[in-house]
């Protein structure tokens, strides 16, 4: 939400573009989907042995990671007269998600594993194509300037 809000002054601060963050943010999407297809057998954040995967926790990169960020910024810094509606997207997004990671446990166990791997491999699919769409948006702004 604070991304959304003052990222701009922050791309300003960085002398970064919005092209750039467009087509990095799709690039670390990219990434982050293709490990949710193409899952092996030591999860999409592997450990070293008993220790928990503490620096990369998977909400984290998913739900407010770089990819995000870029996300929401893009959206915000595109149609600024929206921004209430941006931020109620966001607070709903950040709602729906909260009661989906407090009923992780349950909802794994009710569906099962195979039909969990199933949704984490379509929806991996989907963020494939998000993740496209966001470097060839990026990169038709950068050389076109649309």
């Amino acid at each position: 939400m604070v991304f959304m809000v003052a990222g701009q002054g922050f791309l300003q601060v960085m002398r970064l573009s919005e092209r750039s963050l467009e087509v990095a943010g799709g690039v670390i999407l990219l990434i982050i989907a293709m490990k949710m297809i193409f899952i092996g057998g030591d999860g999409l954040y592997p450990t070293d042995g008993d220790r928990e995967p503490f620096i990369f926790p998977l909400a984290v990169p998913l739900l407010a990671g770089p990819s995000a960020m870029a996300t929401v910024l893009l959206l915000a810094s595109r149609q600024p007269e929206r921004m209430l509606e941006w931020v109620g997207a966001v607070s709903a997004a950040m709602a729906v998600c909260g009661v989906v990671l407090l009923m992780a446990d349950r909802l794994r166990r009710w569906l099962g594993a195979s039909v969990v791997s199933a949704i984490e491999k379509l929806m991996g699919l989907v963020l494939t194509a998000v993740a496209t769409e966001m470097i060839l948006a990026g990169l038709k702004r950068y050389f076109f300037g649309g």
